[in-house]
């Protein structure tokens, strides 16, 4: 059976009698088994899916069913679930079963999506190769040898290998982004405060922002109006009305794109990735857009900004997990202080307890003004500049990644090289625009290439259709 390539082919195959809810499901579960060496899920949620997949079956024969009646997605694994293990791939929640779900599980059910598993990914979603987890690496099913980005490398691996048709991320500084790019689908990061946080086990607050990771654009539009809007639970969530995305999918504008000349130039920038990149400029304008060149002189920044503000909120954020009020406890110890000490030691990461240290120290009280403050400085300034940018253009175009998908264990000792890997992914986080993530081919060893696309603040119905348009 070929791959299904969008939600609307399911549903017209079910409406057809051609295809039910079940057998889609077993046919999902077979490709898991499949797959298993990608290692893509930390567990699949045969039970609880094969509940949803029959109960859903008998809403569309009564013609009661919901807008995601057919979605099989998988839900990465720092998302809370009721019922559901959740662990964000770490040894400090083993085994913890969420008591609550998270609004965006709660959007998708009450569409009647069908929830198939948890996906792997980069310890508390700290990393970009997925080899963080404590579950070990997925690996890209392009080539098992290679990392499938992260920390969503679950995530995409899973609707790259056809194992459930799509798949929720988070993205913090690119990890719904570059795990896309490097397994050749589409990863959507909306703008922060478009979609809600609650219930998503937190890394740094003020950047995390669930995302879809899809084969199709009219999917990454289907579940961004299902998920975004307004929720009591997080205070953060913009008001803002939610636009019919996919009904502006058919849109098509003529629009002026910036291109970020120092990203192009850049000599961590793979050739082939450049030429991609610079064919896929020469079809934009051949299509009637507008494309130009522009400076962006912060680009230095950008990295040690990122790191700087999200290693202090990761600081604060993983503190609860202390073996007392969350998490592991280690049973061995005879103080306090000891039992904080080994349940955190054993618990946590050496990325994770890498990232707390930093944290710790850019917050601590003779650094605080060094090195936060600074960087809560440059995050205006970026922000301000990005705002100028966009006063005179539509979209920002730039790479998703310096080099495609790398080799298991090439580059996970290194924490420098790991992090400037970011460098083109962390703007639109810092700045908070939505962003998208598009392949635009492969390179001379087959694996994806993609291209990265930013819009205005809350104007993702302009992005997608413009995408829509792109890949057409």
């Amino acid at each position: 059976m070929k791959k299904y390539s969008s939600l609307k082919e399911i549903q017209a195959l079910i409406s057809q009698k051609q295809l039910t809810l079940p057998d889609l499901l077993a046919y999902y579960f077979k490709q898991i088994e499949n797959n298993e060496h990608l290692n893509a899920f930390n567990e699949v949620f045969f039970l609880s899916a094969e509940v949803q997949a029959k109960a859903i079956q008998q809403k569309i024969e009564e013609g009661t069913a919901g807008k995601l009646a057919g979605m099989v997605i998988g839900i990465k694994d720092n998302i809370c679930y009721e019922g559901h293990i959740v662990t964000a791939s770490s040894k400090m929640l083993e085994g913890f079963v969420s008591p609550y779900s998270s609004t965006v599980v709660q959007r998708l059910l009450q569409e009647d999506a069908i929830i198939i598993g948890r996906l792997n990914c980069d310890e508390f979603a700290m990393g970009g190769s997925n080899e963080t987890s404590y579950y070990g690496v997925a690996k890209n099913a392009a080539n098992p040898d290679l990392v499938p980005g992260g920390s969503s490398g679950g995530s995409a691996v899973a609707v790259q290998a056809d194992m459930c048709l799509s798949a929720l991320g988070t993205d913090t500084g690119g990890s719904v982004r570059q795990p896309a790019a490097f397994c050749g689908q589409i990863g959507l990061k909306p703008t922060y405060g478009r979609i809600s946080r609650y219930g998503v086990i937190a890394y740094a607050s003020s950047f995390d922002q669930v995302g879809p990771i899809t084969s199709s654009v009219e999917d990454a539009a289907l579940l961004l109006q299902v998920l975004a809007g307004a929720d009591d639970y997080d205070s953060t969530v913009s008001p803002i009305a939610v636009p019919d995305y996919p009904g502006h999918l058919n849109v098509r504008k003529k629009h002026k794109i910036a291109v970020l000349k120092e990203t192009i130039e850049s000599e961590a920038l793979d050739p082939e990735i450049k030429s991609a990149i610079l064919k896929s400029i020469e079809q934009l304008k051949a299509d009637g857009h507008t494309v130009e060149y522009v400076s962006f002189d912060l680009l230095d920044y950008l990295v040690p900004a990122y790191y700087i503000l999200t290693t202090a909120e990761a600081s604060s954020n993983l503190s609860r997990y202390d073996g007392v009020h969350y998490g592991h406890r280690n049973m061995e110890a005879k103080s306090l202080n000891e039992l904080y000490k080994l349940s955190r030691a054993e618990g946590f990461g050496e990325e994770v307890k890498r990232r707390i240290l930093l944290g710790t120290f850019v917050l601590s009280a003779g650094y605080y003004d060094a090195y936060y403050q600074k960087a809560q400085q440059v995050r205006r300034l970026i922000r301000e500049k990005m705002d100028v940018l966009f006063q005179d253009y539509d979209f920002i175009l730039s790479p998703v990644a310096p080099t495609a998908a790398f080799k298991i264990g090439d580059n996970v000792q290194d924490a420098i090289v790991m992090y400037m890997a970011d460098i083109f992914t962390v703007l639109p986080s810092l700045s908070g625009n939505p962003a998208i993530a598009l392949p635009i081919g492969n390179n001379t060893e087959g694996l994806p290439l993609s291209i990265q696309f930013t819009a205005k603040h809350f104007e993702e119905d302009q992005l997608l259709a413009f995408s829509q348009a792109f890949l057409k």
